[in-house]
C-alpha cells in the first residue's frame, strides 16, 4: 500500500473512532478543506473543524454515528476517497446518511494538504434540515446561509479552545 493511502486509512479509521487527535495528524501545516458547508485554511481550521464536529458527535449523536469508507487510492501527488456517514445533526436532532467522495493531494512527508469533499447538498439539507432543506435546498441563499452558520460555530468552537 503507498504511503500516502495508508495515511488516508489512518485518517478515516480515526474519524468512525472519532478519533479527532489522530485526524488532526493526517493534515499539513498549511492544509486546505474545502466541501459544501466549510472553506478552510490552515492546520488550526480544518482541525478545529473535525474536533468540533467529533466532539458533537460525542455528545448528542454517538448512538446514530456509523462511518463506512471505501475506494482508498493515493500516489505520490494525490488521492481519493469514498465514504458514507450516518449521524444525528447536532442543530436539528434529525438523522442523516450523506454520501461523500474526497479528493486529496498530499506533501512530500504524506501529510493532507489539500482536501476537498464533495456530496449533494440538497439531499443532505431534506435529511438535516427537513421541510425548509427540502423547498430551500437548490437554493444559494441556503447553502450561504449553512456556510455562514457553519463558519461562525467553527469560530465560536476556536476561541473557546484558546
Amino acid at each position: 500500500m503507498h504511503p500516502n493511502q495508508q495515511t488516508l486509512e489512518k485518517f478515516y479509521a480515526a474519524f468512525a473512532q472519532l478519533d479527532s487527535a489522530t485526524m488532526a495528524q493526517c493534515y499539513a501545516p498549511d492544509a486546505a478543506f474545502d466541501d459544501e458547508a466549510f472553506s478552510l485554511r490552515g492546520h488550526r481550521q480544518v482541525t478545529g473543524m473535525w474536533h468540533m464536529l467529533c466532539d458533537a458527535t460525542k455528545a448528542r449523536g454517538r448512538d446514530a454515528w456509523r462511518l463506512e469508507y471505501s475506494d482508498l487510492h493515493a500516489d505520490d501527488v494525490s488521492g481519493s476517497s469514498h465514504w458514507e456517514a450516518d449521524y444525528r445533526f447536532s442543530a436539528t436532532g434529525r438523522l442523516v446518511h450523506n454520501v461523500i467522495d474526497g479528493r486529496f493531494t498530499f506533501s512530500p512527508e504524506g501529510l493532507i494538504v489539500t482536501h476537498k469533499d464533495s456530496f449533494d447538498f440538497w439531499a443532505w439539507s431534506r435529511q438535516a434540515l427537513g421541510t425548509p432543506g427540502m423547498l430551500l435546498g437548490w437554493t444559494p441563499f441556503l447553502h450561504n446561509k449553512v456556510r455562514a452558520t457553519a463558519a461562525a460555530n467553527l469560530q465560536k468552537y476556536l476561541a473557546s479552545r484558546a
